[in-house]
């Protein structure tokens, strides 16, 4: 298996302004402020604290690809992001081992554009890999 590095949580809130000012008050800081990601009708914002980046996800319309997902896990963390050095050997290494891919690699506006793909897997849930 290529190694996987942990690049962010991702956590899905309602409002992402006031989910930012809480995580500010634990500490958290803004390493990138809100950009939108018209592809998934998002709003997303990085911050980190001790070495870990938090992603904040938050729908801007009711067809938004985490729409559903709010209303059903309301605010909440909900995928863990990797980085890989050949990042299409650890999708088909993923995908032989149950992850299951639930769209293909698209541009993420607030990664400078790298690609992303999200995969699930019926035991830990859903992962996102940047290519």
């Amino acid at each position: 298996m290529p190694t996987l590095k942990i690049h962010h949580i991702g956590y899905l809130v309602k409002n992402i302004e006031k989910a930012k000012q809480t995580f500010k008050a634990l500490g958290y800081v803004v390493e990138q402020d809100t950009v939108h990601d018209g592809i998934r009708k998002v709003d997303i914002c990085f911050l980190v604290k001790d070495g870990y980046r938090v992603e904040l996800v938050s729908p801007v319309s009711v067809d938004s690809v985490v729409s559903g997902l709010l209303k059903k896990y309301k605010n909440t963390p909900y995928h863990i992001c990797y980085e890989a050095e050949d990042p299409e050997e650890a999708c088909q290494e993923l995908t032989s081992n149950g992850f299951i891919a639930i769209d293909t690699p698209t541009p993420a506006p607030a990664l400078g554009g790298r690609r992303v793909v999200f995969l699930t897997s019926p035991v830990i849930g859903m992962v996102e890999l940047i290519y």
